[in-house]
């Protein structure tokens, strides 16, 4: 349960503050003589007990009227905020204190239509649009009602002429007040909707960089499990050798050296290859290959290193016919790039094709080798597979692999163009 709206947490201590002034102005009226009379005709400031002073109540004034006030100006301290019980107890207690202030108050009289300025400024703070729009003319209405009376309580001696113009006056004021009214009501509502606008735009900017931070975290995972998948399926089949050829050599050092001595060289050339790939996977990481040529020729470079490597050239065939996004080349590449690393490990392959089209808003990717191929129930959990079918995945694509031992294996990815444009 929220708690109320406390001096600490108020969400316009400027308004408070002058709430305070205003107070503390309605108050000197009390201490203040009232000015000159001028006008020998005018009344003077009467109360309510002065027309009637047999009233039991008027035994208790002025202390009624200062105690009302104090009451009034504390309440500002602690403005309800949910209990819609709550808030209706708390306006009509203040309003009663306003009626208690201006009825009663002789010279607090004079400046009581600024408690209903109060009044709904801090019904602009607790309640909703209606709410706001009751309270503002419930404080109209009663401020006419009390103005009359006193009116017609106190001009009933007066002539003809002077209750004839102080009755322009009454109606002149009242209608001033209610414009004043009406300009706090619209300024509190620009202001409210203001910091509101605001309070959504900090949590649209909070759950964006929340939402920012969730990317680089996962940009950071997938990072990390690609340098994993790297040390796993290179480094670290190269050192599993490395290490079992040191140990076969140990151990054929005293009985035969001659043999030892081969598995030493065997174990230089696996270390060789093992620093190689460390080589390689930090330049894969440093280097971007999209940076500066087209998905086409960077696939033919694939293709040139894949030659090197294995004496295989595959036979790739590329038909785009516009540019794709950035994000795309870049999945394409690598997918490429991860299917020919795993051909050149594990296929043992004579024949690569490679065929990328686009048809009809989709681009369809094609890897097919005539290898030995594998047993997709048993040989589809790993890190380079993941890492392709995660990348089209993320492209709202397909990926696809047939494979059978000894038949070869064939990647299709299919991407739509249509959602990523």
């Amino acid at each position: 349960m929220n708690r109320p709206i406390e001096i600490k947490k108020h969400p316009f201590p400027s308004l408070l503050y002058l709430e305070w002034i205003l107070l503390a102005i309605t108050a000197l009226t009390a201490v203040i003589p009232p000015p000159l009379r001028r006008f020998p005709h005018k009344p003077p400031e009467l109360s309510i007990c002065d027309i009637f002073p047999d009233l039991s109540i008027c035994n208790l004034l002025p202390e009624l009227s200062i105690y009302s006030l104090i009451i009034f100006a504390l309440m500002g301290l602690r403005l309800p905020k949910n209990n819609q019980i709550t808030k209706v107890i708390y306006t009509v207690i203040e309003i009663l204190l306003i009626l208690t202030t201006g009825l009663f108050g002789e010279r607090f009289a004079r400046l009581f239509p600024v408690l209903y300025i109060i009044l709904v400024t801090r019904s602009c703070l607790i309640f909703k649009l209606p709410g706001r729009l009751f309270i503002t003319t419930l404080s109209f209405t009663l401020f006419l009602v009390t103005t009359q009376l006193k009116y017609q309580l106190f001009n009933y001696q007066a002539s003809p002429q002077a209750q004839e113009r102080d009755r322009f006056f009454s109606w002149n004021w009242s209608l001033t007040f209610g414009l004043s009214l009406v300009f706090v009501l619209l300024m509190m509502n620009a202001v409210l909707s203001e910091r509101h606008s605001r309070e959504k735009l900090a949590i649209a900017n909070e759950k964006l960089r929340q939402y920012a931070m969730q990317i680089e975290n996962q940009a950071t995972l997938e990072e990390r499990n690609r340098i994993a998948r790297e040390i796993h399926d290179s480094l670290g089949h190269s050192l599993t050798a490395l290490n079992l050829q040191l140990e076969t050599a140990l151990k054929l050092w005293q009985s035969n050296p001659g043999k030892a001595e081969t598995f030493l060289a065997t174990a230089k050339e696996l270390g060789s290859k093992a620093l190689k790939d460390v080589r390689q996977s930090v330049s894969t990481m440093r280097f971007n290959p999209l940076q500066e040529q087209s998905l086409e020729r960077a696939i033919a470079n694939l293709s040139e290193s894949f030659h090197r490597s294995n004496g295989i050239l595959p036979i790739y065939q590329i038909n785009l016919e516009s540019s794709l996004p950035p994000e795309i080349n870049t999945a394409i590449y690598r997918i490429t790039q991860e299917s020919l690393t795993n051909i050149s490990k594990y296929a043992l392959a004579t024949e690569v094709k490679l065929e990328l089209t686009e048809i009809r808003g989709n681009l369809r990717l094609i890897i097919q080798d005539n290898g030995r191929g594998f047993d997709l129930r048993q040989n589809t959990t790993g890190y380079g597979l993941h890492s392709m079918r995660d990348r089209t995945l993320a492209l709202g694509g397909e990926f696809n692999i047939n494979s059978v031992p000894g038949s070869g294996c064939k990647i299709t990815v299919n991407i739509p163009l249509t959602r990523l444009t």
